[in-house]
């Protein structure tokens, strides 16, 4: 089985669908642990409820730049221990060592559909926000491969959305976090499979 290290800073409300997706074996892996870079969330909390390991590295303690970073910590804390790292609703940014250790192997969800509204900045509702400023139609949410650009790694898979006239921020965050569930986990699978193929017996 492979072994996914999930990053959160929120509420962690994409772990359901993998849980959901391992427990009925239509994902062969398992959480090896939660990582949150904020105290007390309840992503945290979602975790140990589920009894899936959960640690906090808080960001704030990393901001020495003569110091070790928040990627370097989470690099020791998953290196031997993941096979791949998904960041959902994570909001640090990786870099260093960690990208190099895990190429191809880190990927993230975007609540948008790259390469439009991604970057610096974007997040959150600001995404929502540019999306309904900028007139577009349609929108969505991109899973995609972390590279040392922001959200500028080659896309996985993507899944559209309508966007009506009447649509605001809010109602359309909602919209498309209807939808990124089922895109994290067919994302998963899909970088899963070549390596299944290729390995033939999962360790």
């Amino acid at each position: 089985m492979y072994r996914i290290a999930v990053c959160i800073s929120g509420r962690g409300s994409l772990l359901p669908p993998i849980c959901e997706a391992i427990e009925n074996g239509s994902l062969p892996a398992v959480i090896a642990c939660v990582i949150s870079d904020r105290p007390g969330t309840a992503g945290l909390e979602r975790a140990e409820a589920a009894g899936i390991p959960a640690l906090c590295i808080d960001r704030r303690k990393y901001r020495d730049p003569e110091g070790p970073s928040l990627s370097d910590a989470i690099l020791q804390a998953v290196e031997g221990q993941a096979d791949f790292i998904v960041l959902a609703g994570f909001l640090s940014i990786l870099q260093g060592t960690i990208l190099e250790k895990f190429t191809g192997k880190i990927i993230n969800i975007h609540p948008a559909l790259l390469p439009k509204h991604g970057g610096r900045g974007m997040y959150g509702m600001r995404v929502h926000q540019a999306v309904i400023e900028s007139g577009d139609r349609m929108s969505g949410s991109t899973v995609h491969f972390v590279t040392s650009g922001i959200d500028t790694g080659p896309i996985i898979t993507q899944r559209s959305i309508e966007v009506l006239p009447e649509d605001t921020p809010d109602s359309l965050r909602h919209k498309v976090g209807g939808i990124e569930g089922d895109l994290l986990v067919e994302a998963l699978r899909l970088v899963m499979a070549p390596l299944k193929e290729k390995r033939g017996v999962v360790k």
